[in-house]
């Protein structure tokens, strides 16, 4: 990296630092080298470090003790923080409007991640793939769970659009919607494993083949199979919910079980 040298090397320090968290090289929650080996890397002195180091905390980019165990902050959270998203996470009905906004979003990110992408990023997408696979293989709705989210966030850093990246990685952090709960759920039928595995691949296929528009009806196909998918789950769940609350009287009534 450039030597970091001068008059104003904290400002410059902080200002590094800050464009790596700006461009997500630096992720939420990420753990900073300590102090010594920090400054070695930035070819300043520590003094120097621990002040640009203060820029950023003061500023809300960074958390913890000065000196060492410093983080990168949950950045999301803090910047969509808001009462409206906490409305919206907390309500059913906007799970389709939230895939809706993916699918507009996402469609347009495979695109430009297909005609913008680096050789790294094109590693880290086989790399996301290949886990996918092997999460497939165990069977483990968890763990390919956790394969498909870091798959669609790689998609994000990808596509080389900042603002795109920083706000979906906000929203997925935020936005608690039984959109993502439902994924684990998803995972559990052995058809729709199989789909999904499948719909990845041809994403990701169209991205590492150089084919924005291949790479956009991929995603397109990918996001409004989720929103037929999960209003059909939230659908039966609610059937059942009115088939239980009748069997119970609504968990108010005296009556005693007679079927």
């Amino acid at each position: 990296m450039t030597t970091i040298k001068g008059e104003k090397a904290a400002g410059l320090v902080a200002r590094h630092i800050e464009g790596l968290i700006l461009e997500g090289s630096l992720r939420p929650g990420e753990s900073l080298l300590p102090e010594r080996e920090l400054a070695e890397r930035l070819d300043v002195s520590r003094p120097t470090l621990r002040d640009g180091l203060k820029m950023l905390e003061e500023r809300g980019l960074l958390t913890g003790k000065e000196g060492r165990g410093l983080k990168v902050a949950q950045l999301g959270a803090a910047a969509i923080a808001d009462p409206l998203i906490e409305m919206l996470a907390n309500r059913m009905e906007v799970a389709d409007d939230y895939l809706e906004f993916r699918d507009v979003v996402e469609s347009s990110a495979a695109a430009m991640a297909a005609d913008r992408a680096t050789e790294i990023d094109l590693r880290t997408l086989r790399d996301c793939l290949d886990r996918i696979d092997r999460a497939h293989a165990k069977g483990d709705p968890v763990e390919e769970a956790d394969a498909d989210a870091e798959f669609h966030m790689t998609i994000y850093e990808a596509c080389h659009n900042i603002v795109i990246l920083q706000i979906m990685r906000a929203l997925s952090s935020n936005l608690r919607t039984d959109v993502l709960h439902n994924r684990e759920r998803l995972f559990t039928i052995p058809f729709t494993r199989d789909l999904l595995r499948n719909q990845h691949r041809e994403i990701g296929d169209a991205i590492l083949g150089r084919d924005p528009e291949a790479a956009s009806r991929a995603a397109h196909a990918h996001l409004a199979y989720l929103r037929n998918a999960t209003r059909e789950i939230r659908e039966a769940e609610a059937k059942l919910g009115i088939s239980l609350r009748r069997l119970e009287g609504g968990g108010l009534a005296s009556r005693k079980a007679s079927r």
